[in-house]
């Protein structure tokens, strides 16, 4: 191969008995038997075992060596006595006659040959030996193959890619902007992107037909375990042309097809996916991003209240608050302390408990006592409820409570055991509401993205109830996970201005805040649509990490630092002053 090595540490098999090789790599493990030492030697491709005999001139110098030093060792491939079928080079090992060290390792801040339960802020600290470790290794290979699988389909499909800039204008809409000061421009700041959205669109007035990118997004985010701070990069397309089915047929294609290719043994749902408008995924699972392994369903038991019995909730109800009911089959005979911890959980998230109605063998349980005979025949005829089941009730208005409903669900089906963990089950979400209600102040506003077009375009905005608006935009959902978010575009300049009326911005702040857009669509726009998922996420999924950061390179950590290279960190007065920067200096908290 070269002067280093004739092979990988992941490539000779028993076919290879009796070559003479040279390898290269890391001392990954040593295990010392008094007459021979084993050392497994790794490279980026695998592991070989390389054996050193106690009367070789180079016995004593292995045993000096540590682990995740770098060395080239020449040898004999010869069969192993004891074959390890769980590695692909386990049929063989090599006998070393010669030995040579590129570099000494000093003593490791933690394992990198086993999982050990090492500080995550240690690890990113040592970034490095980190990504050495098998697990993270083998997760950042296969983002690369995602990557470049997802640039094959989508150019399959006569997507062509493009670069957009990272150096632009700051966003009035959106996250938190990343700021750069300008040298040649005293006081002026370009932004980091916090996507490609008005460039892509941009692309596509320029006469670009089909564009996508795998982008680098910037904003300035408090991190979660799905959301890595600062960074990160999104698989993004835009078409001119199209309508909103069009772009649910690329995606199908593309994320169908990486899902099918790497889900690893696990069931995936098939193309084309189930399509659940908001308002009916908030009704019955709480969310607009449903966990579709989980079946329990939320239904609206409103008018099951207001004279039940129930004095509580017949309360409620004739104030005007809503009742949802989840039926779970088969847990009836649960001990109490199974509902008690429920209703806990309710009054910690500020709902004010929970109710139910358990069809036990030796009768019904939980409020039953208070409803009639009639009423609970009843409760069992119009929500479809079994002896040997249990309907967990929760009372509350508006989306606070139909989040809450929909956190109580995923609550129930993971401490039963109900989510299926070996599949992947996808919808779209469509029908977005364009507007809603600011619950403190009642104005109207954008609840969404204020670029998407309106369903029904100009008529809608001039004569429809705002809040019953529906937009042209849609989020791809896989276990729960949002990854994919996008819009049919509003493309004409009239829409628009009206749309931003409606939320209480004149055309003015429209002129001023998104004029480079405004003004192009002015000069002959086509429509257009597109969305973007995250790359992080999908690899996140296809794995089953449950951090983000273990799909990253080299990611911030949870106060946004990168502490292998000490960023953020101060810079010299010199490169302050030719910036026009003065710092203020934050008191410190006493």
């Amino acid at each position: 191969m070269n002067c280093y090595r004739t092979h990988t540490c992941g490539e000779l098999r028993a076919t290879d008995i009796n070559k003479e090789v040279k390898l290269a790599g890391w001392v990954h493990r040593k295990r010392n038997l008094g007459n021979l030492c084993f050392v497994d030697l790794r490279d980026h491709y695998g592991i070989t075992q390389c054996v050193f005999d106690s009367h070789s001139d180079l016995f004593e110098t292995i045993q000096s060596i540590r682990p995740e030093s770098v060395i080239g060792i020449t040898g004999k491939v010869i069969a192993r006595e004891s074959v390890n079928k769980n590695m692909p080079t386990g049929d063989i090992e090599i006998a070393v006659n010669g030995l040579e060290i590129y570099s000494q390792a000093d003593v490791l801040p933690f394992q990198v040959a086993i999982e050990d339960d090492a500080p995550e802020e240690l690890r990113l600290k040592y970034r490095f030996l980190d990504l050495r470790k098998d697990r993270i290794h083998k997760n950042i290979l296969l983002r690369s193959k995602v990557i470049q699988r997802s640039r094959e389909l989508m150019r399959e499909q006569g997507f062509t890619e493009y670069q957009t800039p990272i150096l632009t204008a700051s966003s009035p809409e959106g996250a938190r902007d990343f700021l750069v000061p300008s040298r040649l421009n005293p006081g002026k700041f370009y932004a980091l992107p916090q996507a490609p959205q008005q460039f892509k669109q941009l692309l596509m007035v320029s006469g670009f037909d089909k564009y996508f990118q795998i982008a680098p997004c910037f904003r300035d985010e408090d991190p979660r375990a799905d959301r890595s701070p600062g960074e990160f990069y999104q698989m993004d397309m835009e078409m001119s042309f199209a309508t909103q089915e069009d772009v649910f047929k690329v995606i199908e294609h593309t994320l169908g097809t990486i899902f099918n290719e790497f889900a690893n043994g696990k069931k995936v749902d098939q193309a084309p996916f189930v399509h659940i408008p908001f308002r009916e995924a908030m009704a019955k699972y709480g969310s607009d991003k449903p966990d579709l392994r989980n079946p329990l369903i939320l239904q609206d038991a409103t008018s099951f209240f207001g004279n039940s019995g129930f004095g509580v909730y017949d309360g409620l109800v004739k104030e005007g608050k809503t009742v949802k009911a989840m039926v779970v089959e088969g847990i009836a005979e649960k001990p109490r302390s199974f509902f008690d911890k429920l209703d806990a959980y309710a009054k910690e998230e500020g709902m004010g408990g929970i109710a139910y109605v358990a069809f036990a063998a030796a009768g019904a349980k939980g409020i039953a006592k208070l409803l009639s005979e009639e009423k609970l025949n009843e409760l069992k005829a119009k929500y479809g409820v079994k002896d040997g089941d249990a309907v967990i009730f929760m009372v509350g208005k508006g989306m606070k409570f139909d989040k809450f409903s929909g956190r109580l669900r995923n609550k129930v089906g993971e401490e039963l055991g109900l989510v299926d963990e070996n599949s992947f089950k996808m919808c779209w979400i469509v029908d977005f509401p364009f507007y809603e209600e600011n619950e403190e102040t009642g104005a109207v506003e954008f609840s969404h993205n204020p670029f998407s077009m309106p369903q029904g375009g100009m008529d809608a905005l001039l004569n429809k109830n705002p809040l019953d608006i529906l937009a042209y935009q849609y989020d791809f959902v896989c276990n729960g996970v949002e990854l994919l978010s996008g819009a049919v575009r509003n493309h004409e300049p009239q829409i628009m201005y009206k749309a931003f009326e409606i939320a209480g911005y004149d055309n003015s702040v429209v002129d001023n805040k998104f004029g480079g857009m405004i003004s192009a669509f002015k000069f002959g726009a086509p429509p257009h649509a597109g969305s973007a998922y995250g790359v992080d996420r999908l690899v996140m999924l296809l794995l089953d990490e449950p951090i983000i950061r273990d799909v990253i390179l080299f990611p911030l950590n949870g106060k946004a630092q990168d502490l292998m290279m000490q960023a953020p960190n101060y810079v010299t007065e010199q490169q302050l002053k030719e910036l026009h920067i003065n710092v203020v200096p934050v008191e410190e908290k006493k």
